[in-house]
């Protein structure tokens, strides 16, 4: 006989019966707008900002060619362990010897386009996540993380998260097993006492399943090997308090 969960609030305590930790991915997930790389963006003009001195032709070039050579590694499994920099995709694609501080500055520009914001209700979502779990994050970034980290304290979230795994400090990412099994050992936890929650079936769910734990769907994700999908973080969130 199948039982029928009928009441959010039912299906909140058989879904998370037993979990101690949220293993969140980020984009998509709580944080919005990244990833702003089309191709009527204009590159040159927070390069020139924080004083790039390239032509604005040729900082957009560079850019759309990094990022062009990053995308397609990151569809390669081959890459999975060994993802490059933004700065050795930087150095590959420029064409011309740029010196250091040139090269800070282009990846400090690539970074401001790869991040995105949380927005208010997201901010709030997590506080009250983090009253009943232990919240950590699996974040597939190919920037360095200073911009994340600085979003994350003025969003006032950074102290939420006891344990993050971004991949632009070690090079693996989703779906690799490793960044999720980093993360549970950072915690001190049994894979059993997590859940991932992310919104690629691709990455988060196979990934998460790979390192034998639980995965919930959001953003409109479904897969049949999901624990459960919900519309949105805020959904599960409300789900969870009701």
């Amino acid at each position: 006989m199948v039982t029928r969960i009928n009441s959010s609030q039912d299906r909140s305590a058989n879904v998370f019966a037993g979990k101690k930790s949220l293993l969140l991915d980020m984009n998509s997930t709580f944080m919005f707008g990244e990833d702003r790389f089309g191709d009527s963006e204009d590159f040159s003009k927070h390069y020139f900002k924080i004083g790039g001195t390239c032509q604005p032709e040729e900082i957009n070039r560079i850019i759309h060619a990094t990022y062009a050579y990053l995308d397609c590694r990151y569809l390669d499994e081959g890459y999975r362990h060994n993802f490059p920099s933004v700065e050795s995709a930087v150095r590959e694609v420029a064409g011309q010897k740029l010196g250091e501080s040139e090269i800070d500055k282009i990846v400090t520009t690539f970074a401001f386009h790869e991040l995105g914001h949380i927005p208010p209700d997201y901010v709030v979502a997590l506080h009250e996540l983090r009253q009943r779990f232990t919240l950590a994050a699996v974040i597939d970034i190919w920037s360095p993380k200073k911009a994340w980290l600085e979003a994350f304290e003025n969003a006032g979230v950074a102290g939420l998260f006891s344990a993050t795994s971004f991949s632009s400090d070690h090079g693996m990412v989703k779906p690799s097993p490793k960044p999720f099994e980093l993360v549970l050992g950072q915690l001190g936890i049994r894979n059993t006492e997590a859940v991932v929650v992310g919104d690629s079936s691709a990455r988060d769910l196979v990934g998460a399943r790979s390192a034998g734990i639980d995965c919930i769907l959001v953003g409109g994700a479904k897969h049949p090997d999901a624990l459960e999908s919900f519309g949105s973080l805020l959904e599960l969130c409300r789900a969870i308090h009701s």
